[in-house]
């Protein structure tokens, strides 16, 4: 069974940026109030923070349940794990997501600055350096014939698709602009030479762009 390169759920400007300048432990999208972007999943049923009864249904949260389907690996940019660069002050950061992160799964955090591994709850974080090839082997033997989640931020998402190496690709276009930060794309057709595509307004306000390739 093939394995496939996922994206869910990333989301951007309908200028192309998925987080402002100036991220901080305070403001892990920079500039921007996160619920700018992510209202539309918060919004929904299955959102996993959701203390009560209630919430959306429709495409928004069929795509929001989409995030873990057959996923047995995850990974992502060093700037989603953390706020901080360069070489590790200590190593009492866990990340944003508290005791019992949302993956689930083994993830792998791509950095130049390795660290040990560590586990929480049943989401394991290993830190590795190396261009895309090598960590997304790492990921699939990980994985364990189940497909790998490629997370984020943009940055890192941008490297993947620039060495071919993403199969199926969900971006949600939020009516706002940015203007500057970690930016995905000029345009959803600079994909068009590579992708397939289908877009879907949502109620929610967003506009879901769909991307295969045979």
């Amino acid at each position: 069974m093939t394995q496939l390169v996922r994206v869910h759920n990333l989301t951007v400007s309908s200028d192309g940026y998925a987080a402002g300048e100036g991220q901080s432990l305070e403001r892990p999208f920079g500039s921007v109030d996160p619920m700018d972007l992510m209202s539309w999943v918060v919004g929904t049923a299955s959102w996993p923070g959701r203390s009560e009864t209630g919430g959306s249904r429709g495409l928004d949260d069929h795509l929001v349940r989409e995030f873990h389907r057959d996923i047995g690996a995850e990974i992502m940019g060093r700037n989603k794990f953390s706020p901080h660069r360069g070489p590790w002050a200590d190593e009492e950061w866990q990340g944003w997501w508290g005791d019992e992160p949302p993956f689930h799964t083994p993830v792998f955090v791509m950095t130049h600055h390795p660290r040990p591994s560590f586990t929480l709850g049943d989401t394991t974080f290993h830190f590795v350096s190396g261009d895309p090839a090598s960590v997304l082997a790492q990921a699939l033997e990980a994985a364990a014939g189940k497909d790998v989640r490629l997370g984020g931020g943009a940055d890192t998402v941008r490297q993947f698709l620039d060495a071919g190496l993403v199969d199926t690709l969900h971006v949600a276009v939020a009516p706002i602009e940015i203007g500057s930060g970690s930016r995905l794309w000029t345009s959803p057709d600079d994909l068009l030479d590579r992708y397939h595509r289908d877009v879907v307004p949502s109620p929610s306000g967003v506009v879901h762009h769909l991307f295969w390739r045979d």
